[in-house]
């Protein structure tokens, strides 16, 4: 019995520390994210994993890190996982469409959208990738239909050549298929679109199957030339700005080029091609560096919102918790302000004494086994059955 119960509680404590620094870990990994270090958030969000591997949240969240650093792939992966360990939770399929939708995988995306649009039915915002999901997948469909019809136009014009011995007949169809033809081609072949941050424009062309060899990207100052030699594909807008070229970059996916051009002033681009009218372009509505966005109120009177963070993180410092809630406050400031050496000792020592020891010194807890210490006026003893 003693031995059953040490055990227990030697566990309990352990699983309670792990547990404890989980939370600190998500807590600052969602602050990273909130300040668009994404990169450190998922190196948070991957450590708080380690110590809750079974937590679907976590990974949720992690891939939505990963969106936004346009790691699809990987955040398809996570999502996948989080709706393995909680097939119930909305967010996960949100988080699996969307990364699917940028990899062009727009059947994937809406059987995502809508399973997870059945979990939460008054959430409008499935019901809006679901419809541009199936505007994509059209387009596809359109394409690849034009591109079978176009295979087949020489045998068909082949058989009615053969069939009428008139020559103004056969004529008559080489100028159809000629028509058709220079329509097609007025088209572009493969679909892009863009988005922006304030250093950069991300360019992404939907060029299935398209091979890496075969795809040639140069930068100017503010021209993007785009080639696929496969299929004599070549877009080459004028960029709206200028861009810095040495600093741009891009990447030739299965399903996609994806093309980053590094942003020579931190302006709004309201189109990636260049605009005659536009002569005046407007600064971006963000704010650089460590200060945070200051938002509208609808009072008559703003609200200063930094002010009134500032006063509740103030108040959570100067809170007087009682009983144990006050201890493990305590025990959390003292563990997240410690080095790792001091979190090892603190570990230990209230691990092997049964929580009556808690000390910072691993020189001294690391060379030997804590027994339980009493508090003065006061003596241990054995639990017996």
């Amino acid at each position: 019995m003693e031995e059953w119960l040490s055990f227990s509680v030697y566990r309990n404590y352990e699983l309670r520390i792990a547990f404890m620094a989980s939370l600190d870990l998500e807590k600052s990994a969602k602050e990273a994210f909130v300040d668009d270090n994404f990169d450190l958030a998922i190196d948070l969000y991957t450590q708080a994993i380690e110590m809750e591997p079974k937590n679907a949240v976590l990974f949720a969240d992690r891939s939505q890190a990963k969106i936004k650093l346009c790691n699809y792939t990987d955040a398809a992966a996570d999502a996948n996982r989080a709706i393995e360990l909680d097939p119930s939770m909305s967010k996960a399929y949100f988080r699996k469409g969307t990364a699917c939708m940028k990899l062009g995988a727009y059947r994937t995306a809406k059987a995502a959208f809508e399973t997870g649009a059945a979990l939460v039915p008054g959430d409008s915002r499935f019901a809006k990738l679901i419809n541009e999901c199936d505007k994509y997948i059209a387009e596809e469909m359109t394409h690849a239909k034009k591109t079978s019809t176009l295979d087949a136009s020489p045998n068909t014009l082949t058989s009615s050549v053969g069939s009428h011995s008139s020559d103004a007949v056969a004529v008559k169809d080489t100028k159809q298929v000629q028509s058709t033809s220079q329509q097609a081609s007025d088209k572009p072949k493969h679909r892009h679109e863009y988005y922006q941050k304030p250093d950069e424009v991300v360019v992404t062309i939907f060029a299935k199957g398209a091979q890496s060899k075969n795809v040639s990207v140069e930068f100017g100052e503010q021209i993007l030339s785009v080639s696929i030699s496969e299929d004599a594909y070549h877009f080459q807008p004028r960029l709206f700005g200028k861009i810095i070229p040495e600093k741009c970059r891009y990447v030739a996916l299965s399903t996609k080029i994806e093309i980053r051009l590094a942003k020579a002033e931190s302006i709004n681009w309201t189109s990636l091609e260049f605009i005659k009218e536009n002569l005046v372009l407007q600064k971006p509505n963000v704010q650089l560096g460590s200060q945070r966005p200051r938002y509208p109120s609808s009072k008559s009177r703003a609200i200063d919102w930094d002010k009134l963070v500032a006063e509740v993180k103030e108040e959570e410092k100067t809170e007087k918790l009682d009983g144990d809630a006050g201890v493990n406050k305590a025990f959390q400031d003292i563990y997240k302000g410690a080095d790792d050496e001091a979190r090892r000792a603190m570990t230990k020592s209230f691990l092997e004494s049964n929580g009556t020891v808690l000390s910072m010194n691993w020189k001294e807890v690391g060379a030997k086994k804590v027994d339980c210490s009493a508090p003065d006026g006061m003596e241990m003893k054995k639990w017996e059955d």
